[in-house]
């Protein structure tokens, strides 16, 4: 199950990582480098919208297998799935 509150507080300590970092894309970088899973938050109708930036292949394993693995995930607030959508892209290349 979705943990909401632990994904908007993991956001916010990135956003306050990322604030506070001379190099902000570097700072970026370094995030989405250090985790397994990096899910991209964002407001939606329905509440919170998620997409995956990075790890797909992870909650894919996790998924077909219900094994519980030990990976290391976070959060990135964005305004909205098209920022997510570009964030993976940029991150990729």
């Amino acid at each position: 199950m979705i943990d909401f509150d632990e994904l908007r507080g993991l956001a916010a300590e990135i956003r306050h990582f990322i604030q506070m970092s001379d190099d902000k894309a570097g700072a970026l970088r370094v995030v989405v480098t250090a985790h397994d899973v990096v899910l991209g938050i964002y407001p939606s109708d329905g509440g919170m919208g998620l997409h995956v930036i990075k790890g797909e292949e992870v909650l894919r394993h996790i998924s077909n297998t219900n094994a519980v693995g030990d990976f290391t995930h976070t959060a990135i607030a964005v305004h909205n799935r098209e920022q997510a959508v570009f964030l993976q892209a940029a991150l990729a290349a």
